[in-house]
């Protein structure tokens, strides 16, 4: 089974396939994006082990005959609805198979000390997911192999000196860290695997128990070797005590490295085309350069109105402290949810359903959700930061700080109604088939757009309090746009990235930490942490060309239309709200910010 090279050859499964072409006939538009976006997800989960050249092929073929297959449909007869569902499923194939390439590219670069015991788990899982007749003695023997060759890996990296006697950085902190990562997705793959056999097959339980067991401890202690040797993480130091001291700030989180995986400067202009965002990543840190002084000259005006004269900080300081007493807290947050509701529904800013406000149901983080997560969470439900006896002094005053009065005032809109709450509830009943194109410009924009609403209007952030907190969050996404886009341009590290945000917003050092680790952990995407202001100021000129311009009767049939209208890039919102004339070669062009 055990393959020594990279490239596997294709299982049977794979070359038997049938093209990935509609089987029906009169598919519309919409029904080609609902059977595309499951078709994706089933064989993401059958081609489901990490750096296999079969699940690269499959998924490759899959979008090129995709997209061949909607280049040949009627383009100039749809509607507008259909134009640009056509141009958001074409987007989204193009992008798709760009990602592809890049994480096989990626790939490569640890492929040197994974692959070969990646290899043969790998054939053994495509065994497994094809429900192939395997030998049970077969297995065994393949393990023992295997765990000789994890144990190669870490020779490998160990001995890998220059002629000087210093170790030799052959790989790069993010392949490290790529290669931590994927080394604990494969030894998921592996457990499952083993699992499926376990317990049904006596011969399987009698020979490949104990080699497994091997295996699967030699691959337990692989990715933090790996984080260390390759990403130049350390380990923790091991906290003295049973651990329950929650007034003991020792205990070496605030030491952990951040890392990330920049995409350089081509995978951003990549990144920003298929958001359709006409911008040079350079133009857009200016952009937020232009919005920080903004929201800095804003924050001195309420400083002197508290008695703090410019020295804003001061007054950042004394509304930091202003936090609800212990237990308050849910209570205090639900409150401020039942005011936004309240505050668009008496102006008739957007439609609101009854169930919509009826089922919010709140939870609590837990203090290891809080390390990223350091303020609170909202969508479906809301997740609420909330300091125990099991938090240690620091993390405790990190969730105070984080949910104060007049910052959790900024914010409670944001995350429910007429924030992302009600975005996703109408999003699951209108065009939900138009989720599989979520994108932060929409999904953040969205949420940030209303706290410049109801800031413009006058009559929400009354206190200087109010605006301190509401102009804290505007800072903080002025400032994750260069921190971000500076990260991936190679012009900032995760450790400058923190002190940007302590620096420029006031940040809790513990918090900023969370918000980096956040940023760069894998889980969101390049742009995400740009989209949320973008997103706003797009929206924001949108509701400019089209309200201000006498389009729509009211901000309650604009808003309701862009809800409905369900997840895309803005500029697309844009040429649907505005029906504008489109083509199937459509290209970005829509310049919603001046002066940059």
């Amino acid at each position: 089974m055990a393959d020594q090279g990279w490239v596997a050859v294709e299982s049977s499964a794979c070359t038997a396939a049938s093209a990935t072409t509609s089987p029906f006939p009169e598919e519309t538009i919409a029904e080609r994006i609902t059977r595309i976006g499951h078709d994706r997800s089933d064989l993401e989960a059958f081609y489901k082990f990490p750096t296999s050249a079969a699940r690269h092929e499959r998924l490759a073929r899959f979008y090129d005959e995709e997209l061949d297959a909607l280049r040949q449909q009627p383009f100039d007869a749809y509607d507008q609805d259909a134009k640009v569902d056509y141009l958001l499923l074409q987007n989204y194939l193009e992008r798709s198979r760009r990602a592809l390439d890049l994480d096989r590219a990626r790939d490569a670069e640890f492929a040197p000390f994974v692959q070969p015991f990646a290899a043969p788990i790998r054939d053994w899982v495509q065994a497994r997911m094809e429900v192939r007749a395997i030998d049970p003695q077969e297995v065994a023997g393949s393990f023992d192999v295997i765990v000789k060759e994890v144990r190669r890996c870490r020779q490998m990296l160990v001995s890998e000196k220059k002629s000087d006697g210093k170790k030799d950085k052959k790989y790069s902190q993010a392949a490290g860290y790529r290669a931590a990562r994927t080394i604990e997705e494969i030894r998921d793959q592996l457990r499952e695997m083993y699992e499926f056999y376990k317990g049904y097959d006596p011969l399987f339980d009698w020979w490949v128990r104990e080699p497994y067991d091997r295996l699967d401890a030699a691959l337990a202690v692989l990715p933090a070797f790996v984080r260390e040797k390759v990403g130049g993480v350390k380990p923790k130091p091991e906290k003295p005590g049973d651990g329950d001291d929650d007034d003991d700030e020792e205990d070496g989180d605030e030491e952990d490295d951040i890392v990330g995986e920049p995409i350089g400067r081509e995978g951003l202009l990549a990144e920003l085309e298929a958001e359709m965002i006409p911008y040079s990543p350079e133009e857009l840190i200016r952009l937020a350069e232009k919005e920080y002084a903004w929201c800095e000259a804003e924050m001195i005006k309420a400083s002197r109105e508290m008695g703090l004269g410019d020295a804003w900080r001061d007054a950042l300081e004394k509304v930091k402290g202003l936090v609800e007493p212990p237990g308050a807290q849910p209570l205090f947050i639900k409150s401020l949810v039942d005011e936004g509701t309240a505050y668009v529904e008496k102006h008739q800013l957007v439609s609101v359903p009854p169930v919509a406000k009826e089922a919010i149901r709140m939870y609590m983080l837990s203090p290891a959700a809080q390390k990223v997560s350091p303020f609170f969470l909202g969508g479906t439900y809301l997740q609420v930061s909330y300091p125990t006896s099991q938090m240690r002094h620091a993390d405790k005053l990190m969730s105070m700080r984080g949910n104060n009065r007049h910052f959790a005032k900024a914010t409670a809109f944001h995350e429910m109604i007429p924030g992302h709450h009600l975005q996703l509830f109408v999003a699951d009943r209108a065009r939900p088939y138009r989720r599989l194109f979520t994108t932060p410009f929409y999904v953040e924009g969205w949420a940030l757009y209303w706290e410049m609403v109801f800031w413009a209007r006058g009559d929400f952030f009354t206190s200087p309090e109010d605006r301190v907190g509401s102009l804290f969050w505007r800072m903080h996404r002025c400032a994750r746009i260069v921190f971000s886009l500076k990260f991936h341009l190679g012009q900032m590290t995760p450790r400058e990235c923190v002190e940007l945000l302590v620096d420029w917003v006031g940040h809790e050092r513990a918090t900023a930490e969370g918000e980096v680790r956040r940023s760069f952990n894998g889980d969101y995407g390049p742009l995400y942490q740009a989209g949320y202001l973008l997103g706003a100021l797009q929206l924001w000129k949108l509701r400019e060309e089209t309200v201000g311009q006498g389009l729509f009767p009211d901000e309650r049939v604009f808003h309701d239309r862009i809800l409905k209208a369900n997840m895309m890039p803005i500029e697309l919102l844009r040429a649907l709200l505005l029906e504008q004339e489109l083509h199937r070669d459509f290209k970005s062009k829509w310049r919603f910010y001046e002066g940059i």
